[in-house]
């Protein structure tokens, strides 16, 4: 499971520019089974993605056709992690 955290490198009006076609993206991989969850930090300086179902070099494909980073707007920190504990509500993802 990974933990992909994006940071805005650029002016909100460059990243919104983008974010109908970061959706597109998103949705795509919430399609295929790869994304759990996201959204935006608050502040709004970036994102959060929780993916799964892939390795680090298929994710690292994954991000690369982001419209974000296409655009040159985010850049990603990716953690990857083994859950080992999860509340009842999340027990199907360990």
């Amino acid at each position: 499971m990974f933990i992909i955290s994006l940071t805005y490198i650029k002016p909100l009006e460059q990243v919104d520019a983008l974010i109908e076609e970061h959706i597109a993206f998103l949705d795509n991989y919430y399609d295929k089974g790869i994304f759990l969850l996201s959204g935006r930090k608050e502040p709004r300086t970036g994102g959060v993605i929780l993916a799964h179902n892939c390795s680090m070099a298929k994710l690292s494909k994954i991000l690369s056709e982001d419209p974000f980073h296409e655009g040159g707007v985010a850049e990603y920190d990716v953690t990857e992690f083994i859950p080992s504990k999860a509340s009842a509500e999340c027990t199907g993802l360990l």
